[in-house]
Parts: C-alpha cells; sequence; structure tokens
C-alpha cells in the first residue's frame, strides 16, 4: 500500500510539472526587447521641443521601442562636434531642418541607411539639405529651401497613378491648417494593412508642391489639398517608404507640431500615432505585428490620444 502511495506522488507530481511548463503564462517566450532608435533634432523651423518629445512618448509608451534624442548645437553654433553613433541603433527618426551636419556623421548616417538601417522622415525633415544629394534621394520628397524644378518634378497622384511632374515653379507649400481624409493607395503594405480605406486626421497642415527624385516605392496614402484652403487643388503624396541601399525609409508629412504637447492635435492623433509606431516597426524589422486600434479614426470622425499612448 505504501509503495502504491509514492507511486501515485510520482505521477502526480510529473503531471504538475508538465501542467506546469505547457501553461501559456509560463511557457510564453520573454518579453521582446525594446527595439533602440534616435530622434535627431535640436534645429527646426517648426517646435522641435514639443515635437521630438511628442514622439519619444509615442514610440516608448508602446513598450516596442527605446529612445535616445540627439539634440544639436543652435543654429549657426559649432556643428563640429555633433555625431550620432548609428551602429548602436535600428531605425532613425528625423525630426531636423537645420545647419549641415558634420561631413562625418553625414557619412556615417549614409553608411547606416546604405547597409539596412530604417529611417522615418518625419514632417520639416523633408525641408532639410536641399543641396544634399544623397539625402534628396533617401526623402523621395522635399519642399523649402530653394527647391525648384532644378530639384526634380512635382509629384501628386492623378487618375488612378502617380504622375511626375516637370513644370517649373517652387516645392513645398501649405494651405490653412484644417482636419482632412487620407486615402489608402496600398493596402497590403504592413504598415497601413488592416487600417481603413479612408480616415481623418485632426488639424494638420497638408504639405503639397513637393518635388525631388521622386522615386516612392510605395505609396500609401494621399489627400485632397483645396485650393479653397489655399492648397494646390491636387492629390498629394501623405505617407509613402522609399528604398536606399537596403535601408527603408518610411516617410510622413503629417505631424505639425503644436504649442505644447497639451496643444499639439496633428501629433495627438491616434492615427498620426499609429502610423508612427508602425512604421517605425517596419523601418526595424522588416514587418509590422501591431494590431489596427480600436480607437483608429474613421472616415468622418477624428480619434485623440492626449497622453501619447
Amino acid at each position: 500500500m505504501k509503495r502504491i502511495t509514492i507511486y501515485l506522488a510520482a505521477l502526480v507530481f510529473l503531471f504538475s510539472g508538465f501542467f506546469l511548463l505547457s501553461s501559456p503564462v509560463l511557457s510564453a517566450r520573454a518579453p521582446r526587447k525594446p527595439v533602440a532608435g534616435v530622434i535627431i533634432t535640436g534645429q527646426n523651423n517648426h517646435n522641435w521641443p514639443v515635437s521630438s518629445e511628442a514622439l519619444k512618448r509615442t514610440l516608448e509608451n508602446s513598450g516596442l521601442f527605446k529612445m535616445d534624442v540627439a539634440v544639436s548645437p543652435k543654429e549657426g553654433g559649432d556643428m563640429s562636434g555633433f555625431s550620432v553613433d548609428f551602429s548602436r541603433y535600428s531605425f532613425v527618426v528625423l525630426d531636423y531642418n537645420g545647419d549641415s551636419w558634420p561631413e562625418e556623421m553625414q557619412e556615417a548616417f549614409l553608411k547606416f541607411v546604405t547597409r539596412g538601417g530604417g529611417v522615418i522622415v518625419y514632417h520639416a525633415a523633408d525641408n532639410a539639405f536641399p543641396q544634399w544629394n544623397a539625402y534628396n534621394h533617401i526623402i523621395a520628397l522635399g519642399g523649402w529651401g530653394g527647391r525648384d524644378e532644378h530639384s526634380g518634378p512635382y509629384v501628386y497622384w492623378k487618375d488612378g497613378a502617380l504622375v511626375k511632374d516637370n513644370a517649373p515653379g517652387r516645392g513645398g507649400s501649405h494651405g490653412s491648417r484644417h482636419a482632412y481624409v487620407l486615402n489608402c493607395r496600398d493596402s497590403r503594405h504592413p504598415v497601413v494593412k488592416g487600417l481603413p480605406e479612408r480616415w481623418k486626421h485632426a488639424e494638420d497642415e497638408l504639405y503639397d508642391r513637393m518635388r525631388g527624385p521622386g522615386e516612392i516605392k510605395d505609396l500609401l496614402y494621399t489627400a485632397y489639398s483645396s485650393e479653397e484652403r489655399g492648397g494646390s487643388g491636387r492629390e498629394e503624396p501623405m505617407v509613402f517608404t522609399v528604398k536606399y541601399g537596403r535601408g527603408r525609409i518610411f516617410h510622413t508629412v503629417l505631424g505639425h507640431a503644436g504649442a505644447t504637447l497639451e496643444n499639439n492635435p496633428a501629433m495627438q492623433c491616434a492615427g498620426f500615432q499609429t502610423l508612427i509606431l508602425r512604421g517605425a516597426e517596419w523601418c526595424a524589422r522588416g514587418r509590422v505585428s501591431q494590431k489596427v486600434p480600436e480607437d483608429f479614426p474613421t472616415e468622418t470622425t477624428v480619434s485623440m490620444r492626449p497622453d501619447y499612448k
């Protein structure tokens, strides 16, 4: 009898161990280490202290990313000591429009992208470096900074296709800020897969008349720039990808920074934040694991995340 009791106890122990090992909680993989990224900022014709902090909060509050912030010297200052160790990061967020980077930093950035580093080109970063040829190929489209027909064609959407228009004229403009609808042009891309075909973005600038090399790989969203609001009267590229070397570039012209973190509608838009998060994961990993959030905007309703999470 004692021998049977011992045998039964051993069986209970073995089955208990099997249950614990097969438990969904205990057998699940350990949480993935956050992806390391860096936001480059410090000079901009926009409110970079607000935009850089909003980007950092949005990315880190997801739990998917750990962000450093590289702040340049002030405009006109000594840029010679400004540098970023790109080897530490999987992707870079460009929130910069100012003085030229040191040559060593430019070379390091190009090496990073060419070898497969990810880049998010955010809003006015496509105003930067009009004379830097490689940079203009990385961003595909830019504005302001003296850009004109010598910088490349206008690029816009018409009759179901991208048009490259070599007409002369300035590069970069926008009408009055307002809420507007984004129209999906590639629903299969990982960044936008599952998101609505049309959704309403919170009050923001709507960049138009952008021009450059125009080497867009995947056009994800466009928006109509109405002449009534001072726009081009064309369907303009808003969100797209670019291929440069082995690097993945995610370019969004959305997200004009507000006066404060609390009064920052374009960056508090749930649609904007979702695209930044999905774009960052795609830049870093080449795929997107995030589900479509329940609070994503609809075609008629703006959705806000005032706390950036």
